[in-house]
């Protein structure tokens, strides 16, 4: 999981020991796999961490159900989990929630925003937690227990960044986690009724992604792009000017890492796209992107065996 998700060991860790505990035996059989509450800004990695669990736990990179908890704000919405009523529209359809697990029972149930769900929903989620299944609106029993459910939140955002405004790499010195973790959880308290908050056996605390996080992240997006030039026989080669330009211009304090992707896309991908279906790269080219005066450049720094075949093709042509 560290290899996949930058930055964040302590979350990390939590997730693994809890996980270790269920394969071991050591868990109620009856609940599902695990129950975690995930607590830090946007974009520091809490939605990939499910993801890659996903992948992780079940082989299967869609192994993961996505629920938008802020389309349940209103009482009325709380019904759409389980189903309607007989009698209403979309009554033999089944409920969103359960329907999806149905369908996929072994899978990572990612609920976005839970702070924005109507009280109602929690206690729904309650019946999940605690026993592992929950009926859905035609009778059927739907089950949990081969399911992680992850809850995501922003709450207590703003504490993390006061941690990190104390010294945090520009000292060298870490955040401390512990105490950062305990300003965060008394937050949910606030938010959450213990009953809730009980059933939950982790809540944790993802850290804010530093300057080098940031640069790590980078190399992973970018060996993605050379995974896929590599495909095509092109090698590709990323200075690291290019490197901090992308971290100026792809990273922000209010939404993470997320606009890296794009900036990565624009810069480097775009440029690339073009110069590949031009043919100024061909088969077996290693392509370097340099920045020069502010902006991406592209150049080959060594031509193919095909450019060479094809040169020699065209001045046989011209004798």
């Amino acid at each position: 999981l560290k290899k996949h998700i930058i930055g964040q060991d302590q979350a990390i860790t939590v997730i693994a020991n809890a996980l270790r505990r269920a394969r071991a035996g050591l868990k109620d059989p009856n609940r599902p796999i695990g129950t975690f509450m995930f607590l830090g800004p946007t974009g520091v990695g809490k939605t990939e961490l499910a993801r890659v669990l996903a992948a992780f736990m079940f082989d299967d990179p869609d192994a993961m159900i996505r629920v938008d908890m802020s389309e349940y704000m209103e009482k009325f919405s709380v019904s759409r989990l389980t189903g309607a009523p007989p009698g209403y529209v979309g009554y033999e359809e089944g409920g969103q929630f359960t329907e999806k697990v149905r369908r996929k029972p072994y899978s990572v149930i990612l609920l976005d925003e839970i702070e924005k769900a109507h009280p109602d929903v929690f206690n729904v989620l309650l019946q999940v937690f605690e026993d592992g299944r929950l009926s859905d609106n035609v009778g059927r029993l739907v089950d949990f227990k081969n399911t992680i459910i992850i809850m995501t939140s922003n709450i207590g955002a703003k504490h993390i960044w006061q941690q990190k405004a104390l010294g945090f790499s520009k000292t060298g010195v870490e955040i401390d986690y512990d105490k950062m973790k305990s300003m965060v959880i008394s937050e949910v308290k606030k938010l959450f009724n213990p009953e809730f908050i009980n059933r939950v056996d982790e809540l944790v605390v993802f850290n804010p992604l530093g300057r080098g996080e940031i640069s790590r992240i980078i190399d992973l997006i970018l060996a993605e792009v050379r995974a896929r030039l590599q495909e095509r026989n092109i090698q590709l080669d990323v200075t690291e000017e290019v490197k901090n330009f992308l971290i100026e211009v792809g990273y922000s304090p209010e939404f993470g890492a997320r606009p890296l992707k794009r900036a990565i896309q624009r810069y480097v991908e775009d440029t690339l796209a073009l110069e590949i279906l031009s043919r100024k790269f061909i088969e077996g080219d290693t392509v370097k992107v340099n920045l020069i005066d502010g902006n991406i450049v592209t150049e080959r720094t060594g031509d193919s065996i095909l450019r060479d075949l094809a040169s020699e093709e065209s001045n046989e042509k011209m004798d």
